[in-house]
Order: C-alpha cells, then structure tokens, then sequence
C-alpha cells in the first residue's frame, strides 16, 4: 500500500521562543485578518529572516562556507540540487535525499551536465547540509560571472511556506518561501530573495530553470509571467507595487509542483515496491523527459497532471495528510512570454 505524507492543513510559524507552532487554515486566516494579529505576526516571521552574523559562526560553518565559495565556476551548464529532510524534526519528510539523486542523473545523462558542475545540499554526510546559510551561498554561487550560453538550474525537494506580504508586493496577499533545514532557528528564504539573488543578475543569453518540489511554490521566484493551463495563455503576475523583479537580460523559467495556495506531496504511489517515497512533481517531472526525449514545455506540464490524475484515481492522495479538493497542479512562470510548444531542453 501506498503512503503520503507532506504539508497539512495547518501552517507554520516560529515564535519568539523558537518553537515552531501550526494554526489551522481558518484560524490561520482569521489571524492574519485582525490588525494587532497582523504586527504580531510580522515580527514573528520576519525578524528571524536576517541574514546572520558571520562572527556568529562555527569554524566547521564557516569553512562550509568557504568551500562552496571556491565551487568552480564552469561556463555553460552548472546546477544547486536541494534536498531537505527535515530530520529528527516533526514533519520529516522520506523522499527528498531520493528525489536529489534522481535530479542529478536526470542532469547528467539526459542534458550531459557535467558531474563536477551539480553540486549538492542535502542531509546526507558526503554533502553539505541544506541550511539558510548554506543555500543562500549556494544560490549566489550559480549565477555567480554567468555568460551568454549559460544554462542554469536550481532544484529544491522539501518544505514551502507562505507569509503575508506587508508591502503590496503580491497579487494574492501572501509571500512564499522554501524552508532550509534551520528555518525554525534562521528563518525561511522568500521569493522576494530568491529573486534578487538568482533572477536579477541573469545575463543577456543566460537561461536559468528552477525546479521546485515543495507546498506553496506556484510563484516562488516572483517571475512575471504565469502559464495558464486552462486556457493555454500567459497570466500578468507582475508585482502591484511596481517593483521590478525581471532579468538583466536573461531567460528564468519556473515549474513548480503546485499553485501557491496548493500541497505538494512525498509519496510512495508511484514506486513499484510502494515503500520508495519521493516527490510527486519530481517523479512525473523525470517521467515525462524519459519517456519524450523531445517534450515540449506544454507536453510536460500535460504529462506531469496527467500522471498525478492517473494516480489519484487509483485511490491514490497527493495532497498531504489532510485531504483537500483539489490536486496539486504543476505550475510554469516566467520572466517573459515564450511559446511553451517549443522542446524542453536544459
């Protein structure tokens, strides 16, 4: 039998104390609608977001640090594979380090990246562990001197969140994130950042695609054009402040597992054994590619709803641990407008 497990009906937060708390959705938005909620609320979640003081660190962190400073920095193919666990901690989660794997032999023998160029984060002891610190050097590292013909890629498997947006910043109201191992104690990484650090540097001639395997991860790289499936059209996702979240030049393309008010799951309803847990996005992402070697963007997203469909219907949830009505449905934004029946390629 099949298992899932993923994010809940209930949401996160870290309070003063650094414990992490859960609220239902209705009382999670019932807080966030009253004022004296709204100020608590901000200085719980945004005042651990800083970045920490470097004469804060370990010498093993910041000799981490230092290492993932002197990745080399190859021209043309690089990637940051993200994997979290979340382990020992209470929503644990059993197929990220899989999903890892997965991604780095999907790179390396479908779009011949070379194997010194996909570095990886994960819980794993031959890896650096996937915290804020971490990812946010990691994240710099690869777009770090990026040149014309450049193809970029950043997959993260794990927790998303979302958070108010206090500034008019978001269609919907709220930011989304994704959680490093150390998010209770250091905080999640926002789009807002994501953005600045990975979309806004991308050169003329440089493609970036993130692949992002968590809850909530529709518009996690707040790029300004969203891919509508329903009516096979482009969706203006641009910020309501006026605030420019594009390129220098570059392409940054998106696939998320599931719409911002959506769940992402960890399941074993794809494996034969039906022990194996790994990401539903991150399983029919890979599928799709192995099966159409020359898969257009439209077909993918096609395949990867298609298959989460044919799960579903034998009895199979992709929604987490509390039900909900609708699937997770793949998500595909951009930095511009492109024709999504041109061939898939990193």
């Amino acid at each position: 039998m099949s298992s899932v497990t993923g994010c809940s009906d209930c949401e996160e937060f870290v309070s003063d104390d650094g414990d992490t708390h859960l609220q239902s959705n209705k009382e999670h938005h019932s807080f966030i609608s009253d004022m004296k909620g709204l100020h608590i609320f901000f200085k719980k979640m945004f005042h651990r977001s800083q970045i920490p003081n470097l004469n804060l660190l370990s010498s093993y962190e910041k000799s981490t640090l230092e290492s993932i400073r002197n990745w080399e920095t190859a021209k043309g193919k690089r990637a940051v594979l993200c994997g979290v666990t979340y382990n020992k901690q209470k929503y644990k989660l059993k197929g990220t380090n899989y999903d890892v794997i997965n991604m780095r032999d999907l790179l390396i023998s479908r779009f011949r990246f070379p194997s010194s160029c996909i570095h990886i984060l994960a819980e794993m002891d031959s890896h650096h562990q996937p915290t804020k610190r971490n990812i946010q050097e990691a994240l710099r590292w690869l777009v770090k001197d990026n040149q014309p013909g450049d193809s970029l890629v950043f997959y993260f498997s794990g927790h998303g969140l979302c958070k108010p947006d206090f500034f008019d910043d978001e269609l919907d109201g709220f930011n989304e994130s994704i959680c490093p191992v150390d998010f209770r104690t250091a905080g999640m990484i926002i789009d807002n950042e994501i953005n600045d650090t990975i979309v806004r540097p991308l050169k003329n001639g440089v493609k970036l695609h993130a692949i992002i395997d968590a809850c909530h991860s529709g518009t996690i790289l707040d790029l300004s054009d969203v891919h509508s499936t329903k009516g096979n059209h482009w969706l203006d996702n641009r910020s309501p402040s006026g605030v420019y979240k594009g390129t220098s030049g570059g392409h940054a393309i998106s696939i998320s597992a599931c719409e911002d008010n959506q769940l992402a799951a960890d399941t074993s309803a794809f494996s034969d054994s039906g022990k194996q847990m790994e990401g539903a996005m991150t399983y029919t992402f890979k599928k799709a590619l192995v099966e159409n070697p020359s898969v257009t963007y439209a077909g993918l997203l096609a395949s990867m709803h298609k298959d989460i469909l044919a799960a579903n219907a034998k009895g199979f949830s992709l929604r987490g641990l509390f039900h909900r009505e609708r699937l997770q449905e793949p998500l595909l934004s951009s930095s511009k407008v492109f024709d999504v029946n041109e061939p898939f390629v990193l």
